[in-house]
């Protein structure tokens, strides 16, 4: 090069990666700080380890001459960087950019580099912030099916690296999509997933909503279940991701990575029963028996909100990755919910696709029924889980710490489901209903008949039978239960149980029969 004559480009390619790198101008990145948000390069930095980001498509603009000028990288930054020193690759809305909105050139780069880590065994993450399809790029029949979701030539979504989505901003069409499809998707508070924005919504059928009713966190995270967990923040939001991309393997030929074991910080850890109070009756939070027996700060709880009857939480036993459903007494009584069954069914699939052992704690009197729950279509939510249970392969442990009844049994990974073990503390109560309905059941008529007091003694002595049918030494004496376990060995036997279960060489395989289940069913 000599003079100002640039014989190699060198000078146009920096011009053009300046023109990129502005992104939607100074203007609209001041606007998107005003919000209290990152830009989709700021996220990007916040997300990765340092310097690590490698961008490609940067030159990339929209194919409509009119919107050339208008859109750099076309509105979809995409590259690969490390996270925790372990590649992933990234893409992310530049809603500075036609408002983050998806044209044709940037959604085919998005979904190239998605397909591409796919195929060389990479992670995924989406940064989403984005108003849905651009309008000329959609419109008329050629636009329309250039745009074809998803995209001709790749393939479905199988589970074959992990996907996390964050929803970051208004997302209306294409973020939500791929976090319909994702393994775990991240909402900042004040943001909206939803199909359509509240404009489409009123110029399409005339109703009046705000982003937030049709696609806010609340909603998300006690109605529909969709989002796994919530950020206060963007920097939130990017911190979360990555902690749970370290509880998942990068692709799907391995397990999670084990990490150095960590005893229970819980001042309950050497003696776990004492969460558990006498009286059956009686309510507790079965988070604090969970923080007993898992490694310190291991757990990371999703759908916390939706149907917290039953806990579903990746956690860490023994410095190994563990999936947890746990029914939670303190909220109605433990009885699950249909939506217990959708996040449940969810989570053992998300489990076996990347061979995650499970452990099932019960205490559950059943489920949770009545006209709402039969409009859920409860009977089909609850074969829905017993299905996903037979198809999944990879070990289980089941635990009864209290009650375990009726069908919420089976559902809990009981008695003849193909556990590796079924252990029982001694104070477990199974049967197919709780005592005192199981009498008005059985004798209520009868009862009825007798004098008061006779009644009352009757009454006893039947309560008193049905407990010690109910007790787990006749099951044990079938060989239904493998181990009645003192409540103070509970982390030992579990230790013990999951380290055999992953067998001589230390590894869980599943056959990922699960791996195509949609993400809630």
């Amino acid at each position: 090069m000599s003079g100002d004559h640039d014989v190699h480009g060198v000078e146009e390619l920096q011009r053009r990666q300046a023109l990129a790198l502005a992104q939607g101008g100074e203007q609209r990145i001041a606007r998107q700080h005003a919000k209290g948000r990152l830009t989709a390069r700021e996220r990007i930095a916040a997300l990765v380890d340092a310097d690590s980001f490698d961008e490609r498509g940067l030159l990339a603009r929209s194919d409509l001459p009119e919107a050339r000028d208008k859109t750099p990288a076309d509105g979809k930054v995409t590259g690969y960087a490390a996270i925790d020193s372990r590649p992933v690759m990234v893409s992310a809305d530049d809603v500075t950019v036609l408002a983050g909105a998806g044209g044709r050139v940037g959604v085919a780069k998005q979904a190239h580099w998605m397909d591409h880590a796919r195929q060389r065994g990479f992670p995924c993450v989406h940064l989403g912030d984005a108003g849905g399809a651009r309008v000329p790029d959609i419109m008329g029949s050629a636009g329309m099916m250039s745009m074809v979701y998803p995209i001709r030539g790749h393939a479905p979504r199988d589970r074959e690296v992990p996907l996390i989505v964050a929803i970051m901003g208004e997302c209306f069409g294409g973020a939500a999509w791929t976090a319909g499809t994702a393994d775990i998707v991240v909402q900042v508070k004040g943001t909206a997933m939803c199909v359509g924005g509240p404009s489409i919504l009123e110029i399409a059928t005339g109703e009046q909503a705000t982003a937030e009713q049709l696609g806010g966190w609340e909603l998300h995270a006690r109605t529909t279940g969709q989002v796994d967990l919530f950020a206060e923040d963007d920097r939130h939001a990017l911190a979360l991701v990555r902690h749970a991309l370290s509880y998942l393997p990068p692709n799907a030929s391995g397990a999670p990575e084990p990490i150095t074991a960590r005893e229970p910080a819980s001042p309950d850890a050497g003696n776990p029963a004492a969460v558990v109070p006498d009286d059956p009756r009686q309510t507790y939070d079965m988070h604090a028996l969970i923080e007993a027996i898992v490694d310190a700060d291991s757990v990371l709880e999703l759908k916390p909100w939706y149907d917290a009857s039953l806990i579903t939480a990746l956690a860490r036993i023994d410095g190994q990755v563990v999936g947890l459903l746990a029914n939670n007494p303190k909220v109605t009584a433990g009885a699950m919910g249909p939506g217990a069954c959708e996040k449940a069914t969810s989570f053992i699939a998300l489990c076996d696709s990347f061979h995650i052992p499970l452990l099932f704690l019960h205490d559950t009197p059943g489920f949770f029924v009545g006209r709402h729950a039969e409009e859920r279509q409860m009977p089909l939510k609850i074969m829905n889980f017993i299905q996903a249970l037979h198809q999944c392969s990879v070990p289980r442990v089941s635990l009864v710490v209290r009650k375990s009844y009726g069908m919420a049994h089976c559902n809990m990974s009981g008695g003849n489901m193909g556990n590796e073990l079924m252990l029982a503390w001694p104070g477990a109560d199974i049967s197919f209903m709780a005592p005192p309905v199981a009498v008005n059941v059985v004798a209520g008529r009868k009862l009825a008949q007798m004098e008061p007091a006779q009644a009352g003694q009757a009454r006893e002595a039947m309560m008193a039978e049905l407990a010690r049918a109910n007790a787990p030494w006749e099951a044990a004496a079938a060989n239904l239960i493998d181990k009645v376990i003192d409540p103070t060995d509970t982390r030992a036997e579990l230790v013990r149980a999951l380290r055999l279960a992953r067998g001589a060489d230390g590894r869980v395989r599943s056959r990922r029969r699960l791996a195509n289940w949609p993400r809630m069913a």
